[in-house]
């Protein structure tokens, strides 16, 4: 038995198909505005799951991007301070070459020990230098200053604990350098505060021996702090290493987040136009499709 079609059904099939064509028209002006392709769920279920790991990802990057960043500050801002600390040094053996030979006046040594007395005020203050209100020598106490008193500097000791920072997934990398590797521990006999300490007595009391005896420890300090920079230097180029991946990953991730996200413009707009003649032929067929009526012919 054929099935018969009324104007009502008609009706109905036009406004459903007017619907969807407006539906599809609705979409490609949405990634039009956007860019993208996938703007809810919906539109790509799987392919939401891959963009939202590879915006966790980025994420994650970002933060690794910001531990390297402030690693790299740390670092190099302790490898300036050693350079300071390394060039006092060497102008410490110069002046207690000067003041202990030689037929040197008591006034010209006690001029060399109270520039003495200076580098070793400086040295302390270079001890308690901060990077973002951060001591740097003070290991895991970073709020308290290391030496705070310069005159019993030689006999502090400061904290020995790591500071980490996470560079990479499963990746601490230990960035800071205590005190007590730079300037000795005060049971070591090249304690640099303490033999700047014994340096000035000997020039003010005249013993130009006692003051030549110090240049040894002078040297072996001098070689340790060389070693703690090199240290440094080399933790430097990795962090630096690192930086370069980050940065490549995260310039990875975000072209496999374009793929999957990003609109080809071009095609969305090719869409949107032959969706738009197809809206409208709809519009026109259906000035067709729904016929005139009875009161048509009442007027």
């Amino acid at each position: 038995m054929a099935l018969r079609v009324t104007q009502s059904m008609m009706s109905n099939q036009l406004i459903r198909n007017i619907n969807n064509n407006m539906s599809r028209l609705s979409g490609w002006q949405t990634q039009l505005a956007t860019g993208r392709t996938i703007n809810k769920p919906s539109d790509n279920p799987v392919g939401i799951t891959y963009s939202l790991r590879y915006r966790s990802e980025l994420q994650a990057n970002e933060q690794y991007q910001s531990n390297v960043d402030s690693a790299l500050s740390w670092l190099e801002f302790t490898d300036m301070l050693i350079g300071q600390i390394g060039d006092i040094v060497k102008r410490a053996k110069e002046l207690t070459v000067q003041g202990s030979t030689g037929t040197n006046p008591q006034v010209a040594m006690d001029s060399v020990a109270n520039e003495i007395v200076q580098l070793k005020a400086q040295l302390v203050n270079i001890g308690n230098s901060q990077l973002a209100g951060k001591y740097v020598f003070n290991g895991q106490t970073y709020d308290k200053p290391p030496y705070p008193d310069v005159q019993n500097a030689g006999s502090a000791l400061t904290d020995e604990g790591s500071v980490y920072y996470e560079v990479g997934i499963g990746t601490d990398l230990v960035i800071n350098v205590n005190g007590n590797q730079l300037f000795g521990r005060p049971t070591e006999q090249d304690n640099l505060f303490q033999v700047l300490d014994r340096i000035a007595n000997a020039l003010y009391s005249g013993n130009k021996s006692g003051a030549a005896a110090e240049l040894d420890n002078l040297d072996t300090r001098f070689e340790k702090i060389v070693s703690v920079r090199s240290e440094v230097g080399a933790k430097t180029n990795r962090v630096e290493l690192m930086q370069e991946r980050l940065l490549d990953l995260e310039l990875n991730i975000t072209r496999l987040q374009s793929k999957t996200e990003d609109a080809d413009i071009a095609e969305v707009l090719m869409r949107y136009q032959t969706d738009e003649n197809v809206y409208r032929a709809s519009l026109a067929m259906g000035s067709r499709v729904i016929m005139t009526t009875l009161v048509d012919f009442l007027r």
